[in-house]
């Protein structure tokens, strides 16, 4: 298509979660993220941004869910299907690493043509897998 800027990238991803505080403490616990912004926006709002550490990729939003049908989409964004892709360089390490922190895998890791990969769920059961692409 024509007229479009040449680099784009999407750059920041929404995940509502129940609660601003306890969404950070699991994702930078249990995953390792860093806490990037947290800006209060008045009102009770905030923009909370996290990011894996020295990662590369789009950032996650934590959006506290307001009304009703927000707090329906709190751990099933996408109908039970996997949500959210966390790719490693060292699959073996970081899924170790995960269950010592105590994340909880729905399956086992299992080898596919693309890579090595595992489904697990967040603190509100969003689906992600853990993967670590052939190279």
């Amino acid at each position: 298509m024509t007229g479009f800027a040449e680099h784009r990238s999407i750059a920041t991803v929404a995940l509502v979660v129940a609660n601003y505080d306890e969404a950070i403490s699991w994702y930078v616990d249990r995953l390792g993220f860093v806490l990037t912004e947290d800006v209060d926006l008045g009102g009770g709002k905030r923009w909370v941004t996290i990011t894996p550490r020295k990662g590369q990729g789009a950032r996650l939003l934590l959006a506290e869910a307001s009304g009703e049908a927000q707090r329906h989409a709190v751990g099933n964004q996408t109908g039970g299907r996997v949500f959210l892709f966390l790719e490693t360089d060292d699959f073996a390490r970081d899924h170790a690493l995960m269950l010592e922190k105590g994340v909880e895998f729905r399956e086992a890791p299992r080898h596919e043509a693309y890579g090595t990969v595992a489904v697990f769920a967040d603190l509100y059961g969003n689906l992600w897998d853990l993967i670590e692409p052939k190279r």
